[in-house]
């Protein structure tokens, strides 16, 4: 039997190429399973939806609006009593959580989110839960198209996962990018 010679001459240690891609399809599947478990749950989905609550408290969430003109800015309202919670998955100074009456709810969030000098208008989505019931609602910023070159910047996704409905909250990859190279509303305090 031959053994294989690289491109200079020399052997080829074969065992030792196959355990390092043993080594790395391990370490492949363990970074894979870790990803899914972080994200393991249902997915929730959202649609428009007026908000027309009266009665009892909300948990209002405030997440972002950390610094002038901070884009990672939304809001969410979270009835009090039912059987889930929401539970932003970020740093705890990331965000804030107030308990308010049903009928300042929207009021409060949509002044929190207009904390940037290209705030256009407010867009509302109901969280729809497993069996088609609103769990709660998301209050968006929009913007000046021309100023991060899309009204919407933000990415949300929802899983519900036991009694926690998990919310996780990105910008766009497109505005991320624009505010890497320096693009974007001059005064964003970045």
């Amino acid at each position: 039997m031959e053994l294989p010679f690289d491109s200079e001459g020399e052997e080829v240690d074969v065992k030792r190429i196959k355990s390092t891609q043993i080594v790395c399809l391990a370490a492949f599947l363990l970074v894979a399973s870790l990803v899914v478990s972080c994200t393991s749950g249902m997915r929730l989905n959202t649609q428009e939806a007026r908000y027309s609550e009266d009665a009892g408290t909300y948990r209002v969430i405030l997440f972002g609006c950390n610094f002038n003109n901070d884009l990672e800015t939304i809001a969410f309202l979270d009835k009090r009593g039912d059987k889930y919670d929401f539970e932003p998955y970020a740093a705890d100074f990331k965000f804030k959580i107030k308990g308010v009456p049903a009928k300042e709810a929207l009021k409060v969030a949509e002044e929190f989110v207009n904390c940037n000098t290209s705030f256009l208008q407010v867009q509302t989505y109901g969280i729809i839960g497993p069996n088609g019931e609103i769990l709660g609602y998301e209050v968006r910023p929009l913007y000046e198209p021309l100023a991060y070159g899309d009204q919407d910047v933000l990415l949300t996704d929802y899983w519900l996962k036991d009694d926690k409905v998990v919310i996780k909250i990105r910008l766009k990859p497109s505005v991320e990018r624009m505010l890497q190279r320096g693009g974007g509303d001059k005064d964003r305090g970045r």
